[in-house]
């Protein structure tokens, strides 16, 4: 079964680099992150990686991207498995507007302006607190140097849903996360199989094993 493992904002294919070596015939891709990449960029990105059919697994913000390549090419998505994720709803809601609509919105306040317009970061000094408070040691300056700024057209585009819903889905819930709280999660994943994991917002980082452990053992439900 292959793989094609996507990042969430600001990060790349380096993010699953740990998780990697557990799968055979699998890539971990960057997205498009000039400040005027579009979902649908991120889908075909996507899905040029999945080759005639792949299980997409995606963090983060990273789940709107892998239900875009879905809606756009279902017959080649043999699954789709969310890492704390966000996880578009049936509504057709954007990111922005799924994120801003919960309680005690996430982030807020974790973001700065990008140095192109239409792009932001995060704030290098909350990196460590919300990302990587369980990591290795390290963990948050390597990242810090490798983070590079994300577009916001993506996130501020609704994505209806036609196709992802009849398609196997999965969800792992990172139960010790700082940036997208367990509860949302929790709230977004409601219906799909899940697992937990007691891990901040970067299992690929803390549990890379874990994490590999836990999306074989989703994917194997997906067969």
């Amino acid at each position: 079964m292959r793989f094609v493992f996507v990042p969430g904002a600001c990060h790349g294919a380096w993010a699953w680099q740990k998780v990697l070596p557990f799968f055979n015939n699998s890539v971990a891709i960057d997205l498009p992150r000039a400040p005027t990449a579009r979902l649908q960029d991120h889908a075909e990105r996507i899905l040029q990686a999945a080759g005639e059919k792949a299980v997409l697994v995606g963090h983060s913000a990273g789940g709107y991207a892998i239900t875009a390549a879905a809606e756009h090419a279902p017959d080649r998505v043999a699954g789709l498995i969310y890492v704390c994720a966000y996880i578009p709803p049936a509504t057709g809601q954007s990111l922005a507007t799924l994120r801003r609509g919960w309680p005690d919105p996430p982030l807020d306040g974790a973001f700065r302006r990008g140095a192109a317009s239409g792009t932001y970061s995060f704030r290098p000094d909350l990196l460590e607190d919300l990302f990587y408070h369980d990591c290795p040691a390290g963990t948050a300056t390597t990242a810090r140097d490798l983070l590079t700024d994300e577009p916001i057209g993506p996130q501020e585009t609704p994505l209806p849903l036609r196709h992802a819903p009849t398609l196997p889905r999965a969800a792992i819930i990172c139960t010790e996360d700082r940036a997208l709280p367990p509860a949302f999660q929790r709230a977004m994943a409601a219906g799909l199989p899940t697992l937990d994991l007691p891990s901040a917002h970067s299992p690929f980082f803390s549990m890379p094993d874990r994490l590999a452990g836990a999306i074989a053992q989703l994917a194997a439900r997906m067969t």
